[in-house]
């Protein structure tokens, strides 16, 4: 652990990969272990780098636009099986797309399953990252603060370990024929031509669906947008902060629960949000100088060479 710093998320080790304490070692394994099938779709980021966001437009994309009746069903029918293992690979309405942190080196990989990568600038990753931490009761970081978890996402010390390191693991493959590679700031400046290319990677059906009925495209950008995520998931955490079970509860979910209840959080938590701002640039509310220049340092180290510096100039 970096010097100085008093607090960390609790975590847990496997296959050399940080991951949520919380989450079922089981489920862990089963993810990292399992085989795809021809035709499985992948989402894959770093934490807080627009995975939400992407769960909901391919979801909307391969619904081609017809709205979810119940707001749970988007654990089901967007598994993220790192935490649900099987049971929500097993129990994701086909065609869909899983959701998971894996770095490509420890990704289920087949070349007949498609991938789809987001990256998102790191500072503002950074700062997102924090703020999940906090809310979420089960990092048992509540209290924790920012100075520390920067020092922590310097260091690599974070789930799914470095976020540079999980960048370059996936970068070489960004232009191969089975990976959609995106970025959170394209989709935040043209979202309509992030679904049609998407859509297009997903099967002609989909850009089909859309070139026929005009009506497809703007429920995929109204299902997908901040607005209406933000309404919906906040709906499925109240249901469960309640104590009342979602319509798809897998045990993966309940392990996550149950040991976050087990730390005894503090009644008057902030309210958990997956989708928080979604905005690009709210680093500089954050960030020092000190902390801005030290990570445009590491940026200008680890990134030389690649195109993600022109993605992301120095700021």
């Amino acid at each position: 652990m970096p010097a100085n710093v008093k607090k960390r998320p609790r975590y847990a080790i496997m296959d050399g990969i940080r991951y949520p304490e919380m989450i079922s070692p089981k489920c862990f394994k089963e993810a990292l272990e399992y085989k795809p099938q021809p035709g499985d779709v992948f989402i894959d980021t770093y934490p807080k780098c627009g995975t939400t966001w992407m769960q909901n437009v391919a979801l909307y994309v391969f619904r081609k636009g017809k709205e979810l009746e119940d707001p749970t069903e988007f654990f089901r029918a967007a598994p993220f099986i790192d935490m649900l293992g099987m049971e929500g690979i097993n129990s994701m309405p086909r065609p869909g797309a899983f959701k998971t942190h894996l770095p490509y080196s420890h990704l289920p990989y087949s070349p007949e399953a498609k991938y789809i990568f987001v990256a998102r600038n790191p500072k503002d990753c950074c700062v997102s990252f924090f703020h999940h931490a906090r809310n979420h009761p089960g990092f048992g970081y509540w209290d924790g603060e920012f100075d520390d978890f920067f020092e922590l996402f310097m260091a690599g010390e974070l789930e799914y370990n470095d976020y540079f390191d999980h960048l370059l693991d996936w970068y070489p493959h960004r232009n191969d024929p089975n990976v959609f590679y995106t970025r959170f700031e394209d989709m935040k400046k043209d979202m309509t031509s992030v679904v049609l290319k998407l859509s297009k990677f997903l099967g002609q059906e989909y850009i089909d669906a859309i070139e026929k009925d005009n009506n497809v495209l703007n429920n995929i950008l109204l299902y997908s947008g901040f607005d209406y995520m933000k309404k919906k998931l906040s709906e499925v955490h109240n249901i469960e902060k309640r104590g009342r079970t979602p319509a798809t509860m897998f045990e993966g979910h309940k392990h996550c629960m149950e040991f976050a209840v087990a730390l005894n959080p503090p009644k008057e938590l902030p309210e958990m949000q997956f989708v928080r701002k979604g905005i690009v640039g709210d680093w500089q509310n954050h960030f020092t100088p000190d902390q801005s220049e030290r990570l445009n340092k590491k940026m200008l180290e680890k990134l030389k060479g690649t195109d993600v510096l022109q993605w992301y100039p120095i700021e």
